[in-house]
């Protein structure tokens, strides 16, 4: 088995409204495909990245929190490749999300910062350093 990379990271909101407008106007993520299930009380939104990854976002009556502090077993966070990390956080500003200072990593060099989804998953934003379209 050879993986070729990640198809989506699937999420689920607390407030869909709220988690749809902060991943489709902050982070500006264009919607796919977008339906109301009935049968499960439920949303499901697909929204595409530039490299064909997708996220998708669901909501369900009454889900329980995500443990987070301290951490928890399973997906610890949702790392974004972005091509401008002060254009970046000059967005986020404006649409009043809080970021941790900007850090550099010591193996790669490259830039990174977090930041919360309107539920608290933990959000890194990582300055794109190499081009990895090409790869």
């Amino acid at each position: 088995m050879q993986p070729l990379g990640i198809h989506h990271v699937a999420l689920i909101a607390s407030d869909y409204v709220r988690s749809r407008h902060f991943y489709t106007q902050v982070l500006g993520l264009p919607v796919v495909h977008e339906m109301y299930r009935a049968e499960r009380q439920s949303y499901k939104l697909d929204l595409q990245l530039p490299d064909g990854t997708q996220l998708e976002l669901f909501s369900f009556p009454s889900p329980p929190p995500r443990p987070s502090y301290p951490e928890a077993c399973g997906l610890r966070h949702l790392a974004l490749r972005v091509a401008d990390m002060d254009a970046s956080l000059q967005v986020l500003a404006a649409h009043g999300v809080a970021v941790e200072p900007v850090r550099v990593d010591p193996v790669t060099g490259a830039r990174f910062t977090f930041l919360a989804d309107p539920d608290g998953l933990p959000i890194e934003l990582v300055e794109q350093t190499v081009d990895w379209s090409h790869q």
